[in-house]
């Protein structure tokens, strides 16, 4: 009998098997859902995407919702945050403007967004991903890049094997799934993370790479937008397969672009970055979108408290905090304005970000109509370095412990379970 193939495994199961790269069904358990690569155990870059995240929470906390369309977003006038893959069958995409997305799913189960939620579950999945490696380069709330190279003894596992345990490990306990890219670059890690969704696992292998890459349109490169996509396409550069047709050198004299030997690698599948746990977060914001023009101060500050506490809730979940206040406002002919503060020391703390963002709006609130608020957090520190106060700011430790009792309960009985006066009174004091 000979020994079972390395790179044949079920992701159901997790049984090794000694199959073909092209059998159709687990030996032990009958699944369809297998892996198998030839550079399997050799490949180490994942990368990491929770499906349709938000929506998946929502399904989760009601069955009622499994076979139905969801989407997460604001009212007519607002945005797509996501949807569900039901929803996605319509037409309907994230970011599509939410008139537009009921028209082509008139049916569908509108959800207004928990970011307090998302963010608490995003956490959770983020320290399984730290079981697995201290090499975790958060990307979003919901998705990261591994570099589980050595990681082989710790988990008694290949990377692919420990990633299928991960992924298994995240439905059982969380309750929501995941898709896995697995390559030896992040690149490519990336890219393969959308082959197979939902519940997906590819692998893109350093042999395949080019040939992969050939017929893929140029803005499948990070940084090719539809402005630099023309660009290129005018000088006769349609597929990555054309760029792979030229010389190094010679494409980045032809195009001329300080990032032309950036395009021509990735191109080529060649990506040298490093997957590090230090990437930074540039910011934190939470914005809506009124369903109809906003005016009147009171009840601006009112939708900006609850951003507040939205941003806040980010914050403390990600364990940092901001030293920059900032204020979105976006008039009803789509001008934007934004204003920014710098506090004295770094907060989290809700009630501290609204004192400053709401100083900001009321010089703004000067009768013009708003169609969108946003709030948001920047130049960020540890929580350790949060609201400590001084001599001079007795407050801080009082509104740290209400804020802590607001939080403790809300996690008990749900996000909507407490709500300040000051929501319902549109930030009067």
């Amino acid at each position: 009998m000979s020994a079972p193939r390395p790179g044949l495994f079920c992701r159901d199961c997790l049984t090794e098997s000694a199959g073909k790269e092209g059998a159709r069904r687990c030996p032990a358990c009958g699944s369809p859902r297998l892996l198998a690569h030839a550079e399997r155990d050799d490949l180490a870059i994942a990368h990491v995407d929770c499906d349709a995240f938000y929506a998946a929470i929502e399904k989760r906390d009601d069955p009622s919702l499994r076979d139905k369309p969801v989407i997460v977003g604001g009212g007519r006038r607002g945005v797509v945050a996501t949807c569900c893959y039901v929803a996605r069958t319509f037409g309907v995409r994230s970011a599509m403007p939410m008139f537009k997305a009921l028209d082509l799913c008139p049916d569908a189960v509108v959800v207004r967004p928990r970011m307090d939620l998302y963010a608490q579950v995003g956490q959770q999945v983020r320290q399984m991903m730290l079981d697995l490696t201290p090499l975790v380069e958060p990307l979003s709330i919901d998705e990261a890049f591994l570099d589980l190279s050595g990681t082989q003894l710790l988990h008694r596992a290949p990377p692919a094997l420990a990633l299928a345990r991960f992924a298994q490990r995240v439905e059982r306990d969380i309750g929501i799934s995941v898709s896995i890219g697995l390559s030896y670059c992040k690149f490519l890690a990336k890219i393969a993370s959308d082959l197979d969704k939902p519940r997906g696992f590819a692998v893109i292998g350093r042999a395949e790479a080019r040939g992969f890459l050939a017929p893929r349109p140029l803005g499948h490169l990070w940084g090719v937008g539809a402005v630099t996509e023309k660009r290129l396409a005018a000088e006769g550069f349609h597929t990555l397969g054309d760029i792979q047709a030229m010389d190094e050198a010679v494409f980045m004299r032809r195009i001329g672009a300080a990032e032309a030997q950036r395009l021509w690698r990735l191109a080529n599948g060649r990506d040298d970055r490093p997957v590090s746990p230090d990437r930074e977060t540039k910011s934190v914001s939470s914005e809506t979108t009124f369903d109809t023009d906003v005016a009147d101060p009171h009840a601006l500050a009112g939708a900006l408290f609850e951003l507040c506490e939205k941003t806040s809730a980010r914050l403390k979940a990600q364990e940092i905090g901001g030293l920059v206040v900032t204020l979105k406002l976006k008039t009803a002919d789509f001008k934007l304005r934004t204003r920014s503060v710098t506090l004295h020391e770094p907060t989290q703390l809700a009630s501290r970000l609204f004192e400053a963002a709401r100083a900001l709006l009321m010089k703004e609130a000067d009768g013009a109509r708003f169609r969108l608020i946003g709030v948001g957090a920047s130049a960020l520190h540890a929580a350790q370095a949060c609201d400590r106060g001084d001599l001079a700011d007795t407050r801080v430790a009082r509104e740290k412990a209400t804020e802590s009792a607001l939080d403790s309960l809300r996690g008990k009985f749900g996000a909507g379970a407490i709500m300040r006066g000051i929501a319902f009174r549109g930030g009067e004091k």
